[in-house]
């Protein structure tokens, strides 16, 4: 989105609560036992909590944790598109007054409090937490506070997913130390993510959308991780992201939603200040 013209994300989703960031601030105390959330420390606090575990031994095929205070935004090594995929990017431009000027990102679903939908979640989530059960790896979000259910029981990815999701469907597995999951079935109203070239724009996706992502815990503070995007209707060769995300230790996941009432209201009056400057 261009600069002064844009509406805040994150204001719009922290307009049901306190901004962590101003928490952090203004040295909010937690009531004993519990714990801030990732983005609520700051960049000194966060260094020191990671100096009290590092070094420690640990399980490689234990990813289990709270990992990172933010997402991985998505590689800026775009593929190209295809005739279709140029197709429906264009068609995610923003709206614009009569001179030119794009007044909000008003094609992007998160402004109207639509599920992010994978993989922007990952994108964009505030920190994450993988729990590690006999049959399923959970993979929590701080932002909409919700999970991801990543099946390790054997089952195979439907060829024909009944119905799209926003999650879609996730089966893992173990490749020596690394947790590989393939999953499918993507509601195709979702974005891959905001173009962060010129923030107008989208990146959109078809419903035939296929991620891989790979992750190898390194250490007991780090993993690194890798995520593919293939989507042949969209983009004319894979899509990789690779990152290594640090852990987030002495925090917990808190509610971070975005409120549809509360979000319409602040659309409404940011984009009458902002025509009424023009």
């Amino acid at each position: 989105m261009p600069k002064g013209m844009s509406i805040s994300l994150p204001a719009v989703l922290a307009l049901g609560l306190l901004s962590p960031a101003v928490l952090a601030q203004s040295g909010s105390v937690y009531p004993p036992g519990w714990l801030p959330c990732p983005r609520c420390q700051t960049g000194q606090e966060r260094t020191a909590s990671r100096k009290t575990v590092e070094g420690r031994q640990f399980n490689p095929r234990d990813i289990s944790g709270i990992w990172g205070n933010n997402g991985v935004e998505l590689s800026i090594v775009v593929p190209p598109f295809t005739p279709k995929g140029k197709e429906l990017y264009d068609a995610t431009r923003a709206d614009e007054t009569a001179d030119g000027v794009a007044v909000s990102n008003s094609k992007d679903g998160m402004l109207i409090c639509d599920p992010l939908g994978y993989p922007r979640w990952w994108a964009y989530n505030y920190g994450m937490q993988f729990v590690v059960l006999p049959d399923r790896v959970l993979q929590f979000f701080e932002l909409g506070h919700t999970w991801r259910d990543i099946w390790t029981d054997g089952r195979k990815l439907p060829e024909n997913p009944p119905q799209p999701r926003w999650l879609g469907y996730a089966v893992g597995r173990w490749d020596g130390d690394t947790f590989v999951i393939d999953s499918t079935g993507y509601d195709d109203r979702a974005w891959l993510q905001e173009d962060r070239r010129d923030r107008r724009w989208g990146f959109p996706h078809s419903d035939q959308l296929r991620l891989v992502e790979r992750y190898r815990r390194t250490s007991h503070t780090t993993l690194d991780a890798e995520l593919t995007i293939i989507d042949p209707v969209v983009y004319t060769r894979p899509w990789t992201t690779k990152a290594t995300i640090q852990l987030s230790p002495g925090t917990e996941l808190w509610e971070y939603l975005c409120v549809t009432s509360e979000s319409e209201a602040f659309n409404e009056q940011r984009l009458k200040v902002q025509v009424g400057a023009k």
